[in-house]
């Protein structure tokens, strides 16, 4: 899963968008690498220091306390006041909300740019017609996503749960 994170294959177009402009410019906006960050930590369930690792090798703006500030921040496990689970962003949703007719998306995923509009933000739901005509068939062309968001949203927040738990018992 973190192979696929990195190399921009995961099937949700707005993280690989993210994800390969990393690779190919050295940068990224903030919106996205919050975007890829906490798809990384909260619905794949990889340790954010790899993720910060990575950032720290890619990124040609890169600030150690800054990334590692950032890191620790999507990943809900520095100093702030909201509970692990309320941090999860939605990359379908913020596809939908930040790049409306998917202009990045296209750009850095050239793969969809024929893609309806109506099915940019999730692929793997056109219809198999719709998949020949635009030249993206899904698991040929570009991946099936890589995780279920639903489900890797309510694994996040109960292994969040289970941990402040077993902290407090702890404590």
């Amino acid at each position: 899963m973190f192979a696929a994170w990195t190399e921009g294959r995961t099937g949700f177009p707005l993280v690989d968008a993210g994800m390969r402009q990393l690779r190919r410019d050295g940068w990224m906006h903030n919106r996205v690498r919050l975007l890829v960050g906490t798809f990384l930590t909260k619905h794949l369930g990889i340790d954010w220091r790899r993720g910060e690792d990575w950032f720290m090798r890619m990124l040609i703006d890169g600030d150690q306390p800054n990334n590692n500030g950032n890191w620790q921040w999507v990943a809900s496990v520095g100093v702030d006041p909201q509970p692990v689970f309320r941090r999860v962003y939605n990359p379908t949703l913020h596809l939908e909300r930040y790049d409306p007719e998917g202009v990045y998306v296209r750009e850095y995923v050239p793969e969809l740019r024929r893609v309806p509009r109506g099915h940019l933000a999730e692929p793997w739901t056109m219809p198999a017609a719709v998949q020949r005509a635009a030249g993206c068939v899904i698991g040929t062309d570009y991946p099936e996503p890589v995780v279920d968001l639903a489900a890797a949203r309510s694994a996040a927040r109960s292994a969040a749960l289970a941990r402040y738990a077993a902290a407090a018992a702890e404590a």
